[in-house]
């Protein structure tokens, strides 16, 4: 279940195969938060900690965002973000995780803004129904 959801992640995002291991880590991520065990009627987060996952803090794997760039020693007029595409979410903290565009790294960071609907809407323009 875990291939065909990181499969679908990857085509749906038209991310590059290279950051299959991140949408496999994402997938199982997303499951454990909101996939109820028909014997329990819970979820495996529930299980384990005994109380109901938050989600509010997820997001489309391979949307559109913007980290700021607060690592780097940047000039008076250089760019303070950059672009990038989230691909899931660290095991160790509350940052999420980023394929940056311009360094061409993945990296953590909770310093960003996320834009899903530019991506959503460019979906439903390719996907209207042509007249004949």
């Amino acid at each position: 279940m875990l291939v065909e959801a990181a499969r679908t992640m990857l085509i749906f995002s038209r991310s590059s195969l290279f950051l299959w291991a991140e949408a496999i880590a994402t997938a199982c991520f997303t499951q454990n938060r909101s996939i109820i065990h028909r014997r329990f009627n819970k979820t495996p987060y529930e299980l384990i900690n005994g109380r109901k996952p938050d989600i509010s803090f997820l997001h489309v794997f391979g949307a559109l965002c913007y980290p700021k760039n607060d690592r780097e020693d940047i000039g008076k007029l250089d760019a303070k973000g950059d672009i990038g595409f989230f691909i899931g979410y660290s095991a160790d903290s509350f940052a999420y995780r980023i394929y940056n565009r311009r360094t061409k790294k993945i990296m953590e960071t909770m310093n960003i803004s996320f834009d899903e609907l530019s991506a959503m809407a460019f979906e439903q323009r390719s996907s209207k129904p042509e007249l004949q």
